[in-house]
């Protein structure tokens, strides 16, 4: 097997790529700088620009699965500018690597393993979201995972089996959202956010790519949450990450009031509440490696010898 990724230099496209090859699977990688174009036995880069729908067809040569991360940041200021980018940077990569594959000679993709969001459902405080969930969030994001997945969708065409895994809150210490959460603790100014009382479904970046190669090897079809199996509240990630870091939390929580003035439409990011099961991507015989909160930032935070988190010293 071979697989092709694109974003594969991303934070997640990279956990991926190193755990197929820890399985001795060769990936073929799509990058829009030709700058960083690397040829290995088993990494080979090529080149494309979804904006001109240009893409080279050599990087579907033995490729039987296409891993799909690519999009614009999201976690910028939502200007008119920005938000066009965010959605035609997802479509426009969709939408070159079908045609891309109408063109190519390879008939062998058997199936494509897009990334969703888990913006799709609406803000709620007592609902548990599951994949089976017809409602959709009223503002951008829900606009932005709708066309995402129905342009992902369109793979079906070409008798390409399609799953969508709807990433949360993914916790890496080395980029997303956990280094700006800790940041603020680790100089002894932490609070919670708004009430506190948002549900955060998160999932660690090491099971988050695990489950990206899952998809791949079972040949999963449809929707499938990219989230651990306990969600948390804010105020719960702000006290298990203070207590990691072993700083105290003195501060009264950041009013919502003051998140809406300094991020505008974006503070949606940090507000919204969103409890989504994981039960059906586990029915499939997934299992998590990190279940619980504790155990998931212990693992990104581990104390050196000297008892201090490396994470802090620096």
């Amino acid at each position: 097997m071979k697989v092709l990724i694109t974003g594969a230099t991303g934070l997640v496209g990279q956990a991926i790529v190193k755990v197929l090859h820890q399985k001795g699977i060769p990936v073929n990688y799509l990058t829009t700088s030709k700058e960083k174009i690397t040829s290995t036995e088993n990494f080979q880069g090529f080149y494309w620009n979804p904006s001109k729908e240009e893409i080279d067809l050599d990087c579907f040569d033995n490729v039987q699965a296409v891993i799909n991360l690519a999009g614009t940041n999201i976690a910028k200021r939502w200007t008119p500018d920005h938000r066009r980018k965010v959605l035609s940077s997802r479509i426009n990569s969709l939408r070159t690597l079908k045609k891309g594959l109408e063109q190519s000679k390879n008939k062998e993709v058997e199936c494509l393993v897009s990334a969703s969001a888990i913006g799709i459902y609406p803000n709620s405080i007592s609902e548990y979201y599951d994949e089976n969930e017809t409602k959709v969030d009223d503002g951008f994001l829900g606009e932005v995972v709708q066309k995402w997945e129905a342009e992902a969708n369109t793979f079906e065409k070409l008798n390409i089996d399609v799953a969508k895994i709807r990433i949360g809150l993914v916790l890496s210490k080395d980029g997303g959202a956990l280094p700006k959460m800790a940041m603020p603790i680790k100089n002894f100014v932490g609070a919670p956010l708004g009430s506190g009382e948002q549900w955060q479904s998160w999932i660690h970046i090491d099971d988050l790519a695990q489950m990206f190669v899952f998809a791949v090897e079972n040949n999963l079809k449809g929707v499938y949450n990219g989230v651990a199996s306990n969600p948390v509240t804010n105020t719960k990630m702000t006290k298990e990450l203070a207590k990691i870091l072993e700083r105290p939390l003195w501060l009264p929580n950041v009013p919502a009031f003051l998140l809406k003035t300094f991020l505008g439409k974006m503070s949606t990011l940090v507000l919204a509440s969103q409890r989504v099961s994981s039960k059906k991507i586990e029915e499939e015989g997934f299992s998590f490696q990190y279940v619980n909160i504790c155990q998931a930032l212990k693992s990104l935070f581990a104390p050196q010898e000297n008892g201090v988190p490396a994470s802090v010293e620096a």
